[in-house]
């Protein structure tokens, strides 16, 4: 019996969790919000599962692992180029913000939530973090211009272990007890060099930790199939190390393991990224739905009045003063200050050391120390429904997002793709011609289209795409070998269905004897369409066309084109870019209002040396 209900839990647990993740990506929805909702749903709402009773003393160390492993992962998205370029405004947000936020969180917590000062500072250690189990999918999610997202990130990060072990060390004050002589005790006094010592031991366990596998790697004493596991046995082993110095220590350690691996170049992280990715997705979603269904109906019936007020305070009132002070003179645009200032949302730190200390603190006798748990995970709902679903519109409204319409990439200036990117510009679909080579680039340039002289296999052409994110990559290239590459580096970022590149001859395109579909994009219009036909055709003067689909065309004959006429693409404003393969699985069903490029024949193809001027696009 108890294993069939523990086969139930996991089902639950990991299935409704990847669920939640589906839906949320299909519905362009927070999938934080969803997750907490179903882990309601499990626990205080049916009371189907009973995390902490089921799993035991080891249910929270298994949290604290796993909240480290989503440390490490964040720690490996602090590249140091982004430091350099928004420096300022992070240090703000991580050495001025974070205190300020605390004394600001513990007088409201004190005169607003009605807690005394013991339990207020400690509240407001707790509440000073933003969790990256929030902001990391929150921004996977919205287009944000990097400077700003560089400023969520890093904060969310930086400040998650940090706020653990500032919670610990008022955990560690306030169980004290005086001395018998009547003054503070020894132990009191120890707190500073015992952060200092902690601290200490974090960084340096983190950064050797990372030399070691460096030293490994460059040496090849470190087989593949080896590299991923131990890198990820590292990043829970000296969490779990340092969490024997200080509670929380582990947290600092697997950030800094993190990003130290990111910025020392270690050979073999492209394949870690996307392994970390995939499982920091599972970790996420197993321990929200975990948290969230271990709360007690008890603990709901506590939230009153005051913890309401208090929510509503650090929401409105603390994090925007917070902020709005410790970025005075900061190089922070207002829109900026105003949109840190209010996107804040609390996670699995938060819930894990609220659901820690305050029993501790409540075991110990502490008045009031039974309302931490309920008013730290009032504001954790809140935040996150309330920063889930305003953080886009909000970030749009003050325009500090990127471009949602789709957006194309072409790698490989010629003088047919040149052409293509040219008349993509011209409806008005953001589109980006990359090439390593500058006097290629100037013909498109001439005609207002953007481009990027990259290479886009290194981490410069990486992070430069960054900045101009694509949906959409066409390899464009006369070399179908270097067409595959760069489609198999960019298929895991935007999706294997999402990349093309231009066919590389009927006989490489067998599964069997030919190129791996792993090792290259989806072909570019039928298998015949070989790099040498389009450019052939576009040197005897066929040219790149656009048309939009009116509701008074003929209903019944397709709108799509028929021979010779070459269909590329059907673009729907808005919302997606259908680019023609023939390993289409379903075939392409346009609408009215859809704009197709096509390829057609000298006699079709109007001005070809001219601009294109597209047609009016009915609203």
């Amino acid at each position: 019996m108890q294993a069939t209900n523990l086969a139930i839990g996991i089902l639950c647990v990991l299935g409704g969790g990847i669920a939640a993740q589906w839906v949320a990506w299909r519905f362009q929805l927070p999938a934080i919000v969803l997750l907490f909702a179903l882990g309601l749903f499990y626990g205080p709402g049916v009371g189907m599962l009973h995390p902490a009773a089921t799993i035991g003393p080891y249910f929270h160390p298994l949290v604290s692992m796993a909240v480290a492993f989503i440390v490490f992962e964040g720690g490996l998205a602090l590249n140091l180029r982004q430091w350099r370029e928004s420096g300022e405004g992070v240090l703000r947000l991580t050495a001025a913000a974070l205190p300020v936020n605390w004394v600001l969180a513990s007088i409201a917590a004190h005169y607003v939530g009605h807690l005394n000062w013991g339990t207020a500072w400690l509240f407001g250690a707790i509440v000073v973090v933003t969790g990256p189990t929030v902001v990391l999918p929150l921004l996977r999610h919205t287009k944000l211009q990097p400077r700003v997202a560089a400023f969520l990130r890093w904060e969310a990060i930086v400040n998650d272990p940090i706020a653990a072990i500032l919670a610990t060390l008022v955990l560690e004050y306030l169980l004290i007890r005086p001395s018998h002589m009547g003054g503070i005790s020894l132990e009191a006094v120890e707190i500073g060099p015992q952060l200092l010592f902690a601290t200490m031991v974090a960084i340096g366990c983190g950064v050797f930790a990372a030399l070691l596998i460096k030293f490994l790697s460059s040496r090849d004493l470190l087989p593949e199939i080896l590299r991923i596991p131990m890198i990820l046995a590292f990043a829970v082993g000296v969490a779990a190390v340092c969490n024997l110095v200080m509670q929380g220590a582990g947290l600092m350690a697997a950030t800094v393991f993190g990003m130290a691996l990111a910025n020392l170049q270690v050979s073999g992280m492209s394949e870690l990224q996307r392994i970390k990715e995939s499982l920091g997705v599972i970790v996420v979603s197993c321990l929200f739905v975990l948290l969230t269904a271990d709360l007690q109906r008890t603990l709901l019936n506590q939230l009153s009045l005051p913890i309401m007020a208090l929510t509503l305070t650090v929401m409105f009132v603390v994090r925007p003063l917070g902020i709005f002070l410790s970025t005075i003179g900061a190089s922070m645009s207002w829109q900026e200050r105003l949109f840190v200032g209010w996107i804040a949302p609390r996670g699995i730190v938060a819930a894990a050391v609220a659901g820690v200390v305050g029993l501790q603190l409540q075991e110990a006798g502490y008045p009031g120390a039974d309302l931490i748990t309920p008013a730290v995970f009032a504001l954790i709902a809140s935040t996150m429904i309330l920063h889930g679903f305003s953080l886009r519109p909000l970030a749009r409204a003050l325009r500090l997002t990127l471009s949602d319409e789709p957006a194309l990439a072409i790698m490989g200036a010629n003088a047919w793709s040149t052409n293509l990117a040219r008349v993509v510009h011209e409806v008005g679909v953001p589109v980006l011609l990359v090439d390593t080579y500058a006097p290629a680039l100037d013909k498109a340039a001439r005609f207002g289209v953007p481009v990027l002289k990259a290479e886009l296999l290194s981490v410069e052409g990486q992070e430069s795409l960054e900045e101009r994110p694509a949906d959409y990559l066409i390899a464009a290239t006369p070399d179908a070998i270097y067409n595959g590459l760069v489609c198999a580096r960019m298929a895991p970022d935007l999706g294997r269905q999402r990349v093309f590149q231009v066919s590389p001859g009927l006989a490489r395109l067998d599964l069997y004897h030919g190129l791996s579909r792993d090792s290259r994009g989806k072909v570019l219009g039928e298998p015949g369409w070989n790099f040498s036909l389009i450019d052939s055709r576009y040197a005897k003067g066929w040219r790149f066309s656009s048309h939009i689909i009116e509701e008074s065309d003929n209903e019944d004959e397709s709108p799509l084109p028929s021979d010779p006429v070459m269909l590329f693409m059907i673009i729907r404003k808005g919302t997606a870019i259908w680019v023609f393969s023939a390993e289409d699985v379903t075939p392409i069903e346009p609408a009215a209002g859809d704009i197709i490029i096509t390829y057609v024949p000298p006699e079709e193809a109007a001005a070809p040396d001219a601009p294109q001027v597209a047609a009016p696009i009915p609203a």
